[in-house]
């Protein structure tokens, strides 16, 4: 069962296939009980099928970081050169689709991260460093999976004219001021909320054809806080799975 657990059918997003910013939408988790309750009822027509290849600890963030990411490369377009900004959970598993369809992907991690470029190496980006550094061709495309608003005026100045930078986030630190020069030549500035049934079942057909290599470190359930504070300090690259 995914992010998104339900909608109310009737709102002028949802008549317009726009349910994941449906007004009334519930989430699993939030508005329902989550994968760690003892029980729970859910909505058939909001489920998902995994495919068999994977084990649970693997498919485990398809279902969140793998469904952000995949809605966040459709919103990037066609974009050739791509970047993506923080690469963890979303950035390891949409990376393998993007080269997958032939795109060129540029990984950018927090200075230092030696572990995250090797990652983003091993699964076959051309190139890998810290978001500070000037990627070696301008990109058509960037999705910003860290939160940091910072980023935003800085992965603009990387975009070839006509690209966009795609905030992939929930939430996101403040965005500074930048100069109305690096949004110029039709590049572009947007956010993702959410997914649509669609984007789900789209993306857990790539799944099924796509070998995809889902780097996880599982944690028990009592160890959760601390799971986030290596997640968060960036102890480990890829993603953090708590088993019950």
């Amino acid at each position: 069962m995914p992010w998104l657990a339900g909608t109310c059918g009737r709102c002028r997003y949802c008549r317009a296939g726009r349910e994941n910013l449906c007004e009334a939408a519930r989430f699993t988790g939030c508005d329902v009980d989550g994968g760690y309750a003892d029980y729970l009822l859910a909505d058939a027509s909001y489920c998902l099928t995994v495919p068999d290849r994977y084990t649970d600890a693997a498919a485990a963030p398809l279902l969140c970081a793998g469904l952000i990411g995949h809605r966040a490369l459709r919103l990037a377009g066609d974009a050739r050169q791509l970047g993506l900004y923080g690469f963890g959970a979303a950035a390891h598993i949409v990376a393998q689709v993007a080269i997958a369809e032939g795109r060129e992907v540029y990984a950018f991690t927090r200075p230092g991260d030696a572990a995250a470029q090797a990652l983003a190496s091993s699964l076959g980006a051309c190139w890998a460093g810290s978001s500070e550094e000037a990627p070696p061709e301008l990109l058509d495309a960037a999705i910003l999976f860290a939160p940091v608003g910072a980023l935003v005026p800085l992965a603009l100045t990387r975009l070839a004219r006509g690209g966009s930078v795609v905030c992939a986030g929930i939430h996101m630190s403040d965005i500074p001021s930048f100069p109305y020069r690096d949004l110029w030549q039709e590049r572009s500035l947007r956010s993702v909320a959410n997914l649509t049934r669609r984007d789900g079942e789209d993306f857990m057909a790539l799944a099924a054809r796509l070998p995809l290599r889902t780097t996880v470190h599982e944690f028990p359930l009592d160890q959760a806080n601390e799971a986030l504070g290596r997640l968060r300090s960036g102890a480990f690259a890829g993603a953090a799975v708590l088993r019950p």
